[in-house]
């Protein structure tokens, strides 16, 4: 395997109530990320390319203290499951910006990945969702700002993850600080 096709991993620092990150990179850009890692994947290679380690772990850092607005950093899409969910990635990442939401059903139909659900709205909607739970590029692929149509919606991995995803919308402006907001100032 070339090194533009394995995947290394990096150990990346968050402020998120889910702990640091777990950040897999290529050749190519950043392919994954995963919540809930306080060390990289048991057995995984590590990021050996100091230049890039260092740009990812900066770009989180200036995304996680307020200071960047956006990604800069090179994607890799190797691991999203289906060309569907790959195009509603795509539109996500390109037309929902900083401090922005879109609901479940908007984005589905904003992707037009599902024509053939046009008389079920809901039904796209709930596909959305559980493309946005299958998203292997969470934070820099903002499934965080996907929403539901009468509240917040979910977010993985439970109760820590509905507290990522409000720190997130927090950090962004979307939602304001409560009381005990431990984010940028």
């Amino acid at each position: 395997m070339s090194a533009v096709d394995r995947i290394e991993w990096l150990a990346v620092p968050s402020p998120l109530p889910s702990g640091p990150l777990a950040v897999g990179v290529t050749g190519q850009g950043v392919a994954a990320v995963q919540f809930l890692a306080a060390e990289v994947p048991a057995g995984a290679p590590r990021c050996a390319d100091p230049h890039r380690a260092d740009a990812v772990t900066q770009a989180f850092a200036a995304y996680f203290a307020g200071h960047s607005r956006g990604w800069t950093l090179p994607l890799d899409w190797r691991l999203v499951g289906t060309e569907g969910q790959r195009t509603v990635l795509e539109t996500l990442y390109r037309t929902v910006g900083y401090g922005e939401t879109v609901t479940y059903g908007r984005l589905a139909e904003r992707s037009g990945a599902f024509a053939d659900l046009a008389g079920s709205p809901g039904l796209a909607a709930r596909a959305v969702g559980q493309m946005m739970g299958n998203n292997p590029l969470p934070v820099v692929v903002p499934c965080h700002r996907v929403v539901a149509a009468d509240g917040l919606g979910g977010f993985g991995s439970g109760r820590v993850g509905l507290d990522v995803k409000r720190w997130l919308l927090t950090l962004e402006g979307w939602l304001a600080p409560t009381l005990d907001w431990d984010g940028p100032g």
